[in-house]
């Protein structure tokens, strides 16, 4: 598996949804308010969305791009890829 350079900071932000996530069921299990409750689980929605952004926008960055310079991929091949990808956005 290759590791890209934004996978680090892909990382980051699910391990603080992931904090924000556990802290969420021990609010749940504590009986703390819906507000808050909401509140905690934007922040992770949040958290994994912009996870997502960069992770397609770092694969459309370097795989997609890369693979089609290199002549590896074809153009048909890579459009229809790309297509496929952002509809994850």
């Amino acid at each position: 598996m290759t590791t890209h350079a934004a996978h680090p900071d892909i990382l980051k932000r699910l391990k603080r949804a992931q904090g924000h996530l556990k802290s969420i069921i021990t609010m749940l299990e504590d009986g703390r308010g819906c507000l808050e409750i909401a509140q905690q689980l934007q922040a992770v929605e949040k958290a994994i969305t912009n996870a997502k952004k960069v992770l397609v926008h770092d694969h459309i960055d370097h795989c997609l791009e890369h693979t089609v310079r290199e002549g590896t991929l074809a153009a048909d091949d890579a459009i229809s890829e790309f297509k496929e990808i952002t509809k994850y956005l």
